[in-house]
Protein backbone atom coordinates (compact mmCIF):
# COMPACT_ATOMS: atom_id res chain seq x y z
CA UNK A 1 0.00 0.00 0.00
CA UNK A 2 1.46 3.14 -1.06
CA UNK A 3 1.92 5.67 1.94
CA UNK A 4 0.66 9.45 1.45
CA UNK A 5 3.46 11.92 1.43
CA UNK A 6 3.93 13.87 4.15
CA UNK A 7 3.48 17.65 3.84
CA UNK A 8 6.67 20.05 4.99
CA UNK A 9 5.39 22.49 8.28
CA UNK A 10 3.92 25.65 6.80
CA UNK A 11 6.14 28.59 5.46
CA UNK A 12 4.85 30.69 7.71
CA UNK A 13 1.77 31.51 10.22
CA UNK A 14 -0.28 34.15 8.88
CA UNK A 15 -2.46 35.56 5.63
CA UNK A 16 -1.96 36.00 2.27
CA UNK A 17 -3.69 38.58 0.36
CA UNK A 18 -5.28 36.98 -3.23
CA UNK A 19 -6.97 39.18 -5.81
CA UNK A 20 -9.65 36.42 -6.60
CA UNK A 21 -10.49 35.40 -10.21
CA UNK A 22 -14.03 35.92 -11.19
CA UNK A 23 -15.69 32.33 -11.47
CA UNK A 24 -13.91 30.66 -9.18
CA UNK A 25 -15.48 30.17 -5.63
CA UNK A 26 -13.42 30.87 -2.41
CA UNK A 27 -13.06 27.32 -1.96
CA UNK A 28 -11.18 26.68 -5.24
CA UNK A 29 -9.08 29.19 -4.59
CA UNK A 30 -8.09 27.61 -0.94
CA UNK A 31 -8.15 24.90 -2.08
CA UNK A 32 -5.64 25.29 -5.04
CA UNK A 33 -2.70 27.17 -3.04
CA UNK A 34 -3.13 24.46 -0.41
CA UNK A 35 -2.49 21.65 -2.74
CA UNK A 36 -0.49 23.46 -4.77
CA UNK A 37 2.45 24.75 -2.02
CA UNK A 38 1.32 21.28 0.24
CA UNK A 39 0.21 23.21 2.86
CA UNK A 40 -1.27 21.91 5.78
CA UNK A 41 -3.74 24.62 7.02
CA UNK A 42 -6.05 27.32 5.11
CA UNK A 43 -8.71 28.63 5.39
CA UNK A 44 -10.22 32.22 4.62
CA UNK A 45 -11.40 35.51 5.99
CA UNK A 46 -14.88 36.07 4.19
CA UNK A 47 -16.45 34.28 1.03
CA UNK A 48 -16.52 35.92 -2.22
CA UNK A 49 -19.08 34.56 -4.82
CA UNK A 50 -17.90 32.92 -8.15
CA UNK A 51 -19.22 35.63 -9.98
CA UNK A 52 -17.34 38.74 -7.41
CA UNK A 53 -13.31 39.39 -7.83
CA UNK A 54 -11.03 40.74 -5.10
CA UNK A 55 -9.76 40.79 -2.05
CA UNK A 56 -9.87 37.20 -0.39
CA UNK A 57 -8.08 36.71 2.81
CA UNK A 58 -6.50 33.70 2.67
CA UNK A 59 -5.36 32.46 6.36
CA UNK A 60 -2.17 29.63 6.89
CA UNK A 61 -0.93 27.82 9.64
CA UNK A 62 -2.09 29.56 13.14
CA UNK A 63 -3.30 32.59 10.81
CA UNK A 64 -6.58 30.15 10.84
CA UNK A 65 -6.55 31.37 14.19
CA UNK A 66 -7.59 34.93 13.52
CA UNK A 67 -10.80 34.00 11.48
CA UNK A 68 -12.93 35.69 13.18
CA UNK A 69 -11.14 38.88 13.93
CA UNK A 70 -10.95 38.91 10.29
CA UNK A 71 -14.37 38.15 9.23
CA UNK A 72 -16.06 40.61 11.39
CA UNK A 73 -14.67 43.93 9.90
CA UNK A 74 -16.12 46.24 7.68
CA UNK A 75 -16.22 45.73 3.94
CA UNK A 76 -15.91 47.96 1.22
CA UNK A 77 -16.98 46.78 -2.24
CA UNK A 78 -17.03 48.48 -5.83
CA UNK A 79 -19.62 47.04 -8.17
CA UNK A 80 -22.23 47.42 -11.04
CA UNK A 81 -26.22 47.52 -10.77
CA UNK A 82 -28.26 46.81 -13.71
CA UNK A 83 -31.57 48.25 -13.49
CA UNK A 84 -34.42 46.44 -15.15
CA UNK A 85 -33.29 43.23 -15.02
CA UNK A 86 -34.38 40.68 -12.03
CA UNK A 87 -32.95 37.11 -11.13
CA UNK A 88 -33.48 34.56 -8.80
CA UNK A 89 -29.73 35.06 -7.67
CA UNK A 90 -30.33 38.59 -7.66
CA UNK A 91 -26.78 38.78 -9.47
CA UNK A 92 -26.03 37.95 -13.37
CA UNK A 93 -25.40 34.62 -12.26
CA UNK A 94 -28.67 33.78 -12.00
CA UNK A 95 -32.18 32.90 -14.65
CA UNK A 96 -33.48 36.59 -15.54
CA UNK A 97 -37.15 36.11 -13.58
CA UNK A 98 -38.35 39.91 -14.87
CA UNK A 99 -37.31 42.75 -17.12
CA UNK A 100 -39.21 46.46 -16.69
CA UNK A 101 -38.61 49.62 -19.03
CA UNK A 102 -35.81 51.99 -16.51
CA UNK A 103 -35.14 54.17 -18.88
CA UNK A 104 -36.86 56.67 -17.34
CA UNK A 105 -34.82 56.32 -14.02
CA UNK A 106 -32.13 59.18 -13.25
CA UNK A 107 -28.95 59.38 -11.39
CA UNK A 108 -30.85 61.17 -9.63
CA UNK A 109 -33.64 58.94 -8.61
CA UNK A 110 -31.02 56.23 -7.76
CA UNK A 111 -28.94 58.12 -4.88
CA UNK A 112 -32.48 59.79 -3.73
CA UNK A 113 -33.71 56.11 -3.13
CA UNK A 114 -30.07 55.06 -1.72
CA UNK A 115 -30.44 58.53 1.01
CA UNK A 116 -33.72 57.13 1.58
CA UNK A 117 -33.51 53.76 2.32
CA UNK A 118 -30.24 52.31 2.18
CA UNK A 119 -27.85 54.27 4.57
CA UNK A 120 -27.35 53.58 8.12
CA UNK A 121 -28.89 50.61 10.44
CA UNK A 122 -31.34 48.62 7.84
CA UNK A 123 -32.42 45.51 7.46
CA UNK A 124 -32.27 42.82 4.02
CA UNK A 125 -33.68 39.74 3.76
CA UNK A 126 -31.54 37.25 2.74
CA UNK A 127 -31.08 35.45 -1.03
CA UNK A 128 -32.24 31.95 -1.24
CA UNK A 129 -29.69 31.67 -3.22
CA UNK A 130 -27.00 31.71 -0.34
CA UNK A 131 -25.01 29.33 1.92
CA UNK A 132 -27.93 30.15 5.08
CA UNK A 133 -29.17 26.79 6.47
CA UNK A 134 -32.34 26.31 7.28
CA UNK A 135 -32.73 23.30 9.77
CA UNK A 136 -29.15 22.51 8.63
CA UNK A 137 -29.87 22.38 4.80
CA UNK A 138 -27.89 25.13 2.76
CA UNK A 139 -30.82 27.49 1.20
CA UNK A 140 -29.38 27.20 -2.30
CA UNK A 141 -29.53 23.46 -2.36
CA UNK A 142 -33.57 24.11 -1.38
CA UNK A 143 -33.31 27.42 -4.39
CA UNK A 144 -32.20 24.59 -6.80
CA UNK A 145 -35.42 22.56 -6.19
CA UNK A 146 -37.58 25.84 -6.90
CA UNK A 147 -38.32 25.75 -3.37
CA UNK A 148 -38.32 29.20 -1.52
CA UNK A 149 -38.57 29.99 2.21
CA UNK A 150 -39.67 32.39 4.24
CA UNK A 151 -36.29 33.93 5.69
CA UNK A 152 -35.51 36.21 8.89
CA UNK A 153 -34.47 39.82 8.01
CA UNK A 154 -30.53 40.71 9.19
CA UNK A 155 -29.75 43.76 10.66
CA UNK A 156 -27.04 45.35 8.80
CA UNK A 157 -25.03 48.70 9.06
CA UNK A 158 -24.12 50.15 5.19
CA UNK A 159 -21.48 53.27 6.07
CA UNK A 160 -21.30 54.32 2.52
CA UNK A 161 -23.41 53.80 -0.37
CA UNK A 162 -22.16 56.16 -3.16
CA UNK A 163 -23.10 56.05 -7.29
CA UNK A 164 -19.49 56.67 -9.01
CA UNK A 165 -20.94 56.84 -11.91
CA UNK A 166 -24.43 56.23 -14.32
CA UNK A 167 -25.06 55.29 -17.29
CA UNK A 168 -28.49 53.95 -17.54
CA UNK A 169 -29.37 50.86 -16.64
CA UNK A 170 -26.20 50.90 -15.40
CA UNK A 171 -25.09 52.11 -11.84
CA UNK A 172 -21.94 51.80 -10.77
CA UNK A 173 -21.22 52.02 -6.91
CA UNK A 174 -19.15 51.66 -3.93
CA UNK A 175 -20.54 50.42 -0.58
CA UNK A 176 -19.08 50.15 3.05
CA UNK A 177 -20.93 48.38 4.94
CA UNK A 178 -20.86 45.94 7.58
CA UNK A 179 -20.09 42.12 7.57
CA UNK A 180 -22.99 39.91 6.42
CA UNK A 181 -24.18 42.21 3.54
CA UNK A 182 -25.33 41.14 1.07
CA UNK A 183 -24.28 43.49 -1.71
CA UNK A 184 -26.66 41.69 -4.10
CA UNK A 185 -29.70 41.99 -2.34
CA UNK A 186 -28.85 45.98 -2.40
CA UNK A 187 -29.17 45.70 -6.30
CA UNK A 188 -31.89 43.45 -6.17
CA UNK A 189 -34.01 45.82 -3.21
CA UNK A 190 -32.90 49.35 -5.17
CA UNK A 191 -34.87 47.96 -7.91
CA UNK A 192 -37.84 47.30 -6.77
CA UNK A 193 -37.49 50.59 -4.48
CA UNK A 194 -37.16 52.09 -8.03
CA UNK A 195 -40.09 50.16 -9.29
CA UNK A 196 -37.94 48.19 -11.94
CA UNK A 197 -36.41 45.83 -10.10
CA UNK A 198 -32.09 45.13 -10.26
CA UNK A 199 -29.77 42.85 -10.68
CA UNK A 200 -25.86 42.86 -9.61
CA UNK A 201 -23.97 42.54 -13.11
CA UNK A 202 -20.14 43.12 -11.33
CA UNK A 203 -18.37 43.20 -7.92
CA UNK A 204 -15.29 43.48 -6.78
CA UNK A 205 -13.88 43.86 -2.67
CA UNK A 206 -11.43 46.26 -2.04
CA UNK A 207 -11.09 46.18 1.49
CA UNK A 208 -11.75 44.03 4.37
CA UNK A 209 -11.13 45.55 7.83
CA UNK A 210 -8.14 47.40 7.82
CA UNK A 211 -7.04 45.05 4.97
CA UNK A 212 -6.88 46.43 1.47
CA UNK A 213 -6.79 45.12 -2.18
CA UNK A 214 -3.64 47.24 -2.68
CA UNK A 215 -1.69 45.12 -0.86
CA UNK A 216 -2.99 42.01 -2.56
CA UNK A 217 -1.20 39.77 -5.45
CA UNK A 218 -3.17 38.05 -7.95
CA UNK A 219 -3.47 34.25 -8.40
CA UNK A 220 -0.89 34.06 -11.00
CA UNK A 221 1.46 36.04 -9.09
CA UNK A 222 1.17 33.59 -5.95
CA UNK A 223 1.41 30.47 -8.37
CA UNK A 224 4.42 31.34 -9.70
CA UNK A 225 6.20 31.69 -6.19
CA UNK A 226 7.89 28.81 -4.50
CA UNK A 227 7.67 28.25 -0.58
CA UNK A 228 10.00 30.63 0.72
CA UNK A 229 9.18 33.54 -2.25
CA UNK A 230 5.39 32.59 -0.61
CA UNK A 231 6.32 33.48 2.77
CA UNK A 232 7.97 36.51 1.45
CA UNK A 233 4.53 37.73 0.30
CA UNK A 234 2.21 37.15 3.05
CA UNK A 235 1.74 38.88 6.56
CA UNK A 236 3.13 37.04 8.92
CA UNK A 237 1.05 36.34 12.59
CA UNK A 238 3.68 38.35 14.36
CA UNK A 239 3.04 41.54 12.34
CA UNK A 240 -0.54 41.11 12.69
CA UNK A 241 -0.85 40.96 16.67
CA UNK A 242 1.67 43.51 17.31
Amino acid sequence: MRRRSRREPDPFDGILLVDKPADWTSHDVVAKVRNYFKLNKVGHGGTLDPLATGLLVLLIGKGTKLSDRIMNGDKVYEGIIHLGITTNSQDADGEITAEKDASHITREMVENAIAENFMGDIEQIPPMVSAIKKDGVPLYKMARKGQEIEREPRKITVFEFEVLGFENPLVKFRVKSTKGTYVRTLAHDLGNVLGVGGSLDALRRTASGPLSIDKAYTLDEILECDREALAEKAIHLTDLIR
